[in-house]
């Protein structure tokens, strides 16, 4: 039989209300990035996309180490990692439940600007393609003009089957 988790330490408390914060921070500074991201597939000013996805993986990096030890600190009291287990660590700790809905909240706001993002980007790809396809089909077109910027006949020559 599985026996309940203990009760965690107010440092235990302290330590998982910090974590909250800093993931709070940092998906606050996550989603900011993808509103400049999201402004940039817009406009079409495609080459600061490069800049931002650093940021991005770097943002992203922090979020996961931070999820990590919030795990690991879950994990270390016994509890599962789960949305039920934060509320029952922090039950008495209105505030730290506040940040934590907003961590949520953020979380959901930042997984969805992401896929509107990835479907912008998608789409910019699309209509590279589309373009890339066009030039590529043109240059295999004979050439319309010789080196002076006169025009050439195209056909002519021999026709097909005489000598």
């Amino acid at each position: 039989m599985k026996q309940p988790a203990p009760t965690p330490t107010a440092a235990d408390q302290q330590r998982l209300a910090l974590l909250i914060e800093a993931e709070s921070m940092q998906l606050g500074e996550f989603l900011s990035l993808l509103d400049r991201e999201e402004g940039l597939l817009v406009k079409g000013e495609t080459d600061a996309l490069v800049a931002i996805a650093n940021q991005k993986n770097e943002r992203y990096r922090e979020l996961q180490r931070l999820h990590d030890e919030r795990s690991r600190l879950l994990g270390r009291l016994g509890y599962s990692v789960s949305d039920a287990s934060i509320r029952s660590i922090c039950a008495g700790l209105p505030r730290v439940l506040a940040r934590w809905d907003e961590v949520v909240s953020r979380a959901r706001q930042a997984r969805d600007r992401n896929a509107l993002n990835g479907q912008l980007i998608l789409e910019r790809m699309a209509g590279n393609q589309a373009a890339l396809t066009v030039l590529l089909s043109a240059a295999n077109h004979p050439q319309l003009y010789d080196a002076d910027g006169l025009a050439k006949p195209t056909g002519g020559g021999r026709i097909l089957g005489s000598a």
